[in-house]
């Protein structure tokens, strides 16, 4: 009988486990309310959180039409606050962020003021980690900016 209780102990270890392995590889795509048109122009999710993480592709200061805004300050901008609404869907922010990658058609002569919007809009430290990237084209768009976080465990799968 106590052989037979461990057994079962085992394999009640062994699913759960299993279990976890199953939500893990479960995708689920995330998109913030006001979804913009460039997720259906392009065919891609927002974000797809896998287990406890949340992958977040590259936010572009695009408007609700897939316009880029012309100003470059105020396309970083619109990509910090596009960034936010994905992360919100999700029921995160940027605190929750753990890696970042920015990517920038012309970093020589941009940074400078990406640096300043990015102070505006980082919360308190530790900061994620973060890297910056330079391209030579982002479909008319100057920055776009990714980033993996760990979902909080208060909130609520979708």
């Amino acid at each position: 009988m106590f052989v037979l209780y461990l057994m079962s102990e085992r394999a009640t270890h062994l699913l759960s486990k299993s279990m976890k392995v199953t939500e893990m590889n479960t995708r689920d795509a995330i998109f913030p309310a006001d979804r913009h048109a460039l997720y259906a122009i392009h065919q891609y999710s927002a974000a797809i959180r896998s287990g406890d993480l949340l992958f977040v592709s590259g936010q572009v200061g695009s408007r609700e039409d897939g316009t880029p805004e012309p100003v470059y300050e105020d396309q970083v901008r619109r990509a910090f606050a596009n960034l936010r609404a994905v992360l919100a869907a999700a029921g995160a922010t940027f605190d929750d962020v753990i890696d970042v990658t920015s990517f920038h058609t012309d970093p020589q002569t941009q940074f400078d003021r990406m640096l300043a919007v990015r102070a505006k809009e980082l919360g308190d430290p530790p900061y994620p980690t973060w890297t910056a990237i330079g391209v030579n084209w982002l479909a008319g768009f100057d920055f776009e900016i990714k980033v993996i976080a760990r979902i909080p465990d208060n909130t609520v799968k979708p």
